[in-house]
């Protein structure tokens, strides 16, 4: 298959080089240029790690370039470039292509959905709780692939192409996903929010000082604490809403593949053979400005419409808008687009099952 990649990054070069070693073809766009200078000049994507190996990707110039004559776009870069590429994609999508969001935040795919049904165009909209694969990018054509994970969590809008969603993600990337059948179980899926909440806030001064720092390693049994108590306000808030979505146990065994046990020990765990990563050697790290707003926030969120507020989550906002000085709560261009505080409870679960009507319906 033909796959578009919107982003330039670790999370899409990681993408580019699972894609190409198991025969499809993958291009990659990055909304700046910077980020594919090196491919476009022709150096190829060296991949080391839990994918190995030296690949082409194309390169397309543009939105438009891209989304021509390929089946399905994935979108690969942080949540707060998601409106921004959605803006740009979305006036050349036809009804015939899919669109993976990897990994969806703060209910992107119905701002996509509302772009697209203003032109009379449905597609499948492919939400990913989590991406396929972890790691850091080393260079302007390397990446370094920590982990693919074996289980990922998706959903698709609207609905009625379910089926079609997940055939699709299996036909690329094999049998690894569990339909949650749910945009909202989606949205409360992605556990990197409050694990970067924890390792961000335990370990805030090593980010500004530019340490060099272990990730997992230093998940010490207190931020370990922190951890298990912010995934239990967030079973809370999906338990509400009738929902099920993974624990972080469950995350952590099924992407690191480290036994069970507290939050910690399974960081412990994944630093021992050699999967715990490095820590950001900045504050100005998407551990933050991203989930933060698209992370944070939306739990946040949907934790009052649902009646059953989390509080950590809460303050997890306001400490760091405080340590930032700035104020995390209006950063987030996708739920101001969406004028989100103006939807119920009801229209939203219509909504995320059924995305935006056509002005044809």
């Amino acid at each position: 298959m033909k796959v578009g990649i919107v982003g330039a990054g670790s999370i899409a070069f990681g993408m580019a080089a699972f894609l190409e070693r198991e025969g499809h073809k993958a291009t990659l766009w990055s909304p700046s240029g910077e980020r594919t200078k090196a491919l476009a000049a022709g150096e190829p994507l060296v991949a080391a790690g839990a994918i190995d190996g030296t690949f082409k990707p194309a390169v397309a110039a543009s939105a438009e370039e891209l989304v021509a004559g390929v089946e399905v776009i994935l979108i690969a870069l942080p949540a707060y470039g998601h409106k921004h590429v959605f803006d740009r994609i979305a006036p050349h999508i036809t009804p015939a292509q899919t669109v993976i969001v990897s990994s969806h935040a703060s209910f992107g795919a119905l701002y996509l959905s509302r772009l697209l049904a203003a032109r009379g165009v449905v597609v499948p909209i492919i939400a990913w709780g989590t991406t396929l694969v972890s790691g850091r990018q080393t260079g302007p054509a390397k990446v370094q692939v920590n982990t693919v994970r074996q289980s990922v969590d998706l959903a698709t809008v609207p609905a009625t192409r379910s089926a079609e969603g997940l055939a699709t993600c299996q036909s690329l990337f094999g049998d690894r996903f569990v339909d949650r059948q749910s945009l909202l179980a989606i949205a409360l899926s992605n556990l990197n929010p409050t694990i970067h909440m924890g390792i961000a806030l335990g370990n805030m001064t090593r980010m500004e000082r530019g340490e060099t720092w272990g990730q997992a390693e230093n998940v010490t049994p207190n931020v370990g604490r922190l951890l298990e108590e912010l995934d239990r306000e967030r079973l809370a808030v999906a338990m509400a809403l009738g929902l099920k979505v993974r624990t972080i146990f469950q995350h952590v065994h099924l992407s690191f593949g480290v036994p069970m046990g507290s939050a910690s020990k399974m960081h412990q765990a994944m630093h021992a053979i050699g999967k715990g990563g490095a820590g950001p050697t900045t504050a100005d790290s998407r551990y933050v400005t991203e989930d933060v707003p698209f992370g944070l926030v939306p739990t946040a969120k949907l934790g009052r419409l649902a009646g059953h507020p989390a509080p950590l989550h809460e303050a997890g906002v306001q400490l760091f808008s405080a340590m930032y000085g700035r104020d995390f709560n209006a950063e987030n261009d996708l739920l101001a687009a969406l004028d989100i505080d103006s939807i119920s409870l009801s229209q939203l679960q219509t909504l995320c099952r059924d995305g935006y009507p056509h002005l044809s319906s």
